[in-house]
């Protein structure tokens, strides 16, 4: 029978209806990606002349900005979402450039067409220089080096009010280019999913003298032990309670720690085993979306996670117009197909 299930973490609702996995056109077969075309991929060594001057490069030292010999890379958007604040400063987050709620208080008429600059930070991080398509082909150890970096752009944008950091793989996530690489968004504001999930850790915190609520969940996960997927020495992966899509996974650190930026774990040969597993079971590696939950400024009681979403399928009428989630892989199901895999 379909379950009603609520994210503990985020507060949102997932309809798991198993049943519908048996329909036809469920799961569309996963194909494989067509290979990087050499001549056409900007973010190929030797190629640099095709980006922006690169802010930030892993390279022996000595070695010329915006040439070969680098590991991982790091331009400006070609296209950005947001633009730099040209001095302005994104001090306190920000806010004074941020465009505030209409109706979040005060009296009388409102202005209902609030707008602002979209002023901050959009940087491309380029994780490999060869003609790879998927963090899965770096292997653990380049896969860590790359996610060094990602860790390094967060710090270098802590006067942000919010840095994200996401991975899109494949056409139908959302990559525009094939080349493996991810992006850091450094916003001028605190994004209400992400202010939702501080609000519920800090509540859960007092409600319970000061227990973390993604330590009290991962623990639950370990006692129950049926949507576990793996555990190293840094990290565990579970396929969340109330999962969104069909083998969604979770990156949690072993022991709770508020902020991805800072030195610690980074659970990257845990993702490299994670994505392996779904490559493996899927017969081929789907496009998904990534990205890395980090604790908020100010945010006292909070932990990271790495979230990984496979897409599967498209989103329709139910998701967009409700915000519901309809997912038709229970995640127990996905984390024991995961384990064998």
């Amino acid at each position: 029978m379909p379950e009603i299930r609520i994210d503990a973490l985020t507060g949102l609702r997932t309809i798991v209806a198993g049943e519908r996995a048996e329909r036809p056109g469920a799961f569309p077969p996963v194909g494989p990606r067509p290979p990087i075309n050499p001549a056409a991929d900007p973010f190929l060594e030797g190629h640099e002349e095709r980006t922006p001057p690169e802010l930030y490069a892993v390279r022996p030292a000595g070695e010329a900005a915006d040439g070969r010999g680098w590991t991982v890379r790091v331009v400006p958007n070609l296209y950005p979402a947001f633009e730099p604040d040209g001095g302005r400063g994104t001090g306190d987050g920000g806010r004074a450039l941020t465009a505030e709620d209409p109706l979040g208080s005060g009296r009388g008429d409102v202005d209902l067409f609030s707008s602002r600059p979209a002023v901050g930070a959009h940087e491309v991080i380029v994780n490999c220089p060869e003609p790879i398509d998927s963090l899965a082909d770096l292997g653990a150890e380049r896969l860590g080096a790359a996610m060094e970096v990602w860790r390094d752009r967060m710090r270098a944008h802590r006067e942000s009010a919010y840095a994200h950091v996401i991975v899109n793989e494949g056409r139908e996530a959302g990559a525009s280019l094939p080349h493996t690489h991810a992006q850091l968004f450094a916003l001028p504001f605190v994004p209400a999913a992400v202010a939702r999930e501080r609000e519920r850790f800090t509540a859960y915190a007092h409600r319970t003298s000061g227990r973390n609520l993604l330590e009290d969940v991962l623990q639950e996960e370990v006692r129950l032990r049926s949507r576990i997927v793996a555990i190293d020495a840094d990290a565990v992966a579970i396929c969340p309670f109330a999962s969104r899509v069909a083998f969604q996974v979770q990156i949690v650190p072993r022991r709770p720690r508020p902020r991805f930026e800072d030195d610690g774990p980074l659970g990257h040969g845990l993702l490299a085993d994670v994505l392996d597993r779904l490559r493996r079971r899927l017969g081929g590696m789907p496009p998904l979306n990534l990205w890395v939950r980090t604790a908020p400024p100010g945010a006292e009681y909070f932990c990271w996670r790495i979230d990984v979403l496979p897409r599967l399928a498209q989103l329709a009428g139910l998701e967009l117009g409700t915000g519901l989630n309809l997912n038709v892989m229970p995640p127990e199901r996905a984390a024991a197909e995961l384990r064998e895999s």
